[in-house]
């Protein structure tokens, strides 16, 4: 069969449309032959940087920076400049870089960071590189506040907030209303206390309840991230302004005595007492949005909630036991050479624990996740409190040296543990007191404590100590932190007259 001529020039001469797609295929091959050789001349930018115009708190740790093409790793780290000085190392995951802190960044700060003369990475294959686009950012960790339970005037025994950062101060509860104890939640936004009316204080009523107010402070926090470096949104309470005050559980039928408050605040923890049956007390479990129940089969002993919100540390009888946050649950782990627990770590990886030993003495012990278990002093006096510093460290304690005498007397003192070589550094005396309050600020910078003057008057409405006994003043006192020098430190009084002052986180 013999080709018509037509056919013929179809097969020996493409299409218009065809050759209209050669001369593009050719012109694109020559086009990526000349970016090979000659590099691109689009710059290489910051496409997102987690930390841009938040307000960074102690547990935000590390900040991603995303580039819109792979880098030369060297230029980068090379020029990334953050001012004032953050240290920090570094790590990749292609083209994203976190910046992991080795330091807590002070609270009250701002800082800048700035990019510039990196280069992309093509310049490894002998190619022409392409210098970054100029990067300017910046970023401002927390003010520095604390709340504190006013003693005179008209604070006296209401919730006062102090921002030191603007020098502002605000009252937040009613003056109806004395505050015993109080809670701070992870944002700021608002404090878990318990309180009784001034009448309830005035005629000796344990009619503790537990209330939750407002500060005030609107936080932008950075975004969530993952293992990977991917980031989310945290979800937060709409904003609310100073003072709003909110029941979330009566003294009806329990008194309610001590409480604590989860990290990421859904839970509750409050030891109660039955009215009429004083033989039914223990702890009791408050989650969002649930009826309060109680931890059946669990004696009543001092308690604190683990920081991965999930577990309780409890003792129990000869020991300590660890359980999970739901009622009749079975222990997790019991460590009978234990009878308190003084804190933990932010992470959890680290615990302080009291053993009382049969010699009438105490000793503190460094406890890991891992199991490991460290004893770091012995002591014939007491063993108040402890607080890790952010960078696990070291741990300041509240302690006190028992003085020889017919009568037993205590002369209470701060002291900084060093964690690697258990070496006891006393920074300051204290007065002679029992109830002395300390806080560690977040970035582990300071910390605050109460000096108080107790009086017998039986009419009053101020707040108690431990001891039952009213406080008729109390003074505010700061200590700044060298870390590199523990042995120099000075406190400075505070224009304030308050009690059991604690930071904001």
């Amino acid at each position: 069969m013999q080709r018509s001529p037509s056919s013929s020039r179809s097969a020996s001469f493409p299409q218009p449309l065809d050759r209209l797609a050669i001369t593009l295929m050719i012109i694109f091959t020559i086009i990526i032959g000349i970016v090979l050789l000659t590099g691109s001349r689009i710059a290489p930018h910051v496409r997102y940087f987690t930390w841009q115009d938040k307000q960074v708190g102690a547990d935000d740790t590390a900040f991603v920076l995303s580039f819109s093409r792979p880098m030369n790793q060297a230029s980068v780290e090379k020029n990334l400049k953050i001012e004032p000085r953050l240290p920090g190392k570094t790590s990749w995951a292609g083209r994203r870089m976190a910046y992991t802190l080795t330091e807590p960044a002070p609270y009250g700060t701002e800082y800048k960071v700035q990019l510039q003369d990196a280069v992309d990475y093509f310049k490894q294959d002998g190619v022409v590189q392409a210098s970054i686009q100029p990067f300017d950012a910046s970023f401002r960790t927390r003010d520095r506040a604390f709340a504190y339970i006013g003693v005179q005037g008209e604070e006296e025994g209401r919730l006062v907030l102090f921002n030191l950062t603007k020098g502002e101060r605000t009252i937040l509860t009613p003056p109806d209303l004395v505050v015993n104890e109080f809670k701070p939640y992870s944002m700021s936004d608002r404090i878990l206390i318990g309180a009784t009316t001034r009448t309830e204080q005035m005629q000796g009523l344990p009619e503790q309840k537990l209330y939750r107010v407002s500060t005030g402070i609107h936080l932008n926090p950075p975004d969530q991230l993952d293992p990977q470096g991917n980031s989310s949104p945290l979800k937060l309470e709409a904003p609310q302004p100073a003072g709003k005050l909110e029941q979330i559980l009566d003294s009806d039928t329990y008194q309610n005595l001590k409480f604590d408050l989860s990290a990421d605040g859904k839970t509750i923890i409050v030891q109660r007492v039955n009215r009429n049956d004083p033989a039914d007390f223990g702890p009791w479990i408050l989650k969002e949005g649930e009826a309060p129940k109680p931890l059946k089969g669990q004696p009543g002993g001092d308690f604190l909630i683990t920081p991965d919100s999930d577990s309780l540390a409890i003792s129990q009888g000869q020991g300590l036991a660890i359980l999970p946050l739901y009622p009749d649950a079975k222990p997790l782990d019991f460590l009978p050479k234990f009878g308190v627990v003084l804190n933990f770590s932010n992470d959890g990886a680290l615990a302080a624990m009291v053993k009382f030993n049969g010699d009438r003495s105490r000793s503190l012990f460094l406890v890991t996740n891992q199991g490991t278990q460290k004893e770091l002093l012995r002591t014939t006096g007491s063993i108040f409190s402890g607080e890790f510093d952010p960078t696990k460290r070291v741990l300041y304690c509240l302690l006190s040296e028992l003085i020889p005498g017919e009568t037993y007397q205590e002369k209470p003192f701060l002291a900084a543990i060093d964690l690697k070589t258990s070496k006891l550094t006393p920074l300051i005396p204290l007065p002679n007191q029992r109830d002395v309050q300390i806080s560690l600020s977040p970035d582990g910078l300071a910390i605050l404590y109460d000096q108080t003057i107790e009086t017998t008057d039986p009419s009053t409405t101020l707040p108690q100590n431990r001891g039952g006994r009213a406080i008729a003043d109390s003074r505010l006192w700061i200590l700044p932190i060298n870390t590199t020098d523990l042995t120099a430190l000075q406190p400075e009084p505070l224009p304030i007259s308050g009690l059991r002052p604690r930071w904001m986180p």
